[in-house]
């Protein structure tokens, strides 16, 4: 820290005389020189035996927040870094985010498609009127030859509740392998939908992945904040009952 010590009376005199050199220097013009302002306003000081109030200027650099870096790493993965002005690792988190929706959104096409794909074999060659199916009749046909022996089965199991309306839900598949061949279309676009749940939580786990690298990215931009070039500048004024008044200017730097 330096510290430079001025008198008042060292102040005025300072004070004064760059007043007749600013007012020797601008005679030629109109200005008429400020003499008593000047003295008014040295004269307004009022020291007292304690010290003036500081005026203080720091210079900080803002640091980052872990709470947001989590938040932008939870809407897109590699925001976070990116937020931590770090973005070289980041943009790994934010490949394979594309990549694991463009592997989604193909599977969820082609379960789609392979799910049109039974439910016309069903209309050809089972016979089955397709309009207002749910997903539980799909289901149920593959495992019967024809609906007469899906009641059958319920009514052995006294499970009369289940039992379908043939008028509305006929199916015959009338050999094994139409059966068949359906239940392994039915059971190739559940199994492609199901599959689904895996990339939705390889999703969750990259956005985790990237919210806990962040955060580490965050805190190693705040330690670096912590050790970089500020200043501290103040103003202290005192007056003693049997010294001179005197001005205290303050400086310090921090790295």
């Amino acid at each position: 820290m330096l510290t430079l010590k001025i008198t008042i009376k060292k102040m005025k005199n300072i004070l004064l005389a760059l007043a007749v050199f600013s007012t020797y220097t601008f005679s030629q013009t109109k200005l008429e020189p400020k003499f008593f302002v000047l003295q008014n306003s040295i004269n307004e000081i009022k020291v007292e035996n304690k010290s003036l109030q500081n005026f203080t200027t720091e210079v900080s650099n803002s640091k980052k927040s872990a709470g947001l870096a989590i938040l932008y790493s939870f809407l897109l993965p590699g925001m976070g870094e990116l937020y931590a002005n770090s973005y070289s690792s980041g943009k790994y988190f934010t490949i394979a985010e594309g990549s694991l929706w463009g592997i989604y959104f193909g599977m969820n096409t082609y379960g789609n498609w392979l799910k049109d794909r039974y439910i016309s074999y069903a209309s050809s060659t089972g016979m089955v009127n397709s309009q207002n199916k749910n997903a539980d009749y799909y289901a149920t046909i593959g495992d019967y030859m024809s609906i007469d022996e899906y009641n059958n089965a319920m009514a052995l199991q006294q499970s009369f509740d289940k039992m379908l309306d043939p008028t509305k839900n006929y199916w015959n598949w009338q050999t094994i392998a139409n059966r068949k061949n359906y239940r392994n279309m039915w059971v190739s676009s559940e199994q492609e939908h199901n599959d689904l749940r895996f990339i939705v939580g390889a999703l969750i786990l990259n956005r985790i992945a990237s919210a806990i690298n962040a955060v580490r990215l965050v805190a190693e931009f705040n330690k670096k904040q912590s050790t970089e070039l500020g200043w501290n500048f103040s103003v202290d004024a005192n007056n003693p009952a049997t010294l001179p008044s005197t001005l205290y200017f303050n400086f310090q730097t921090t790295f």
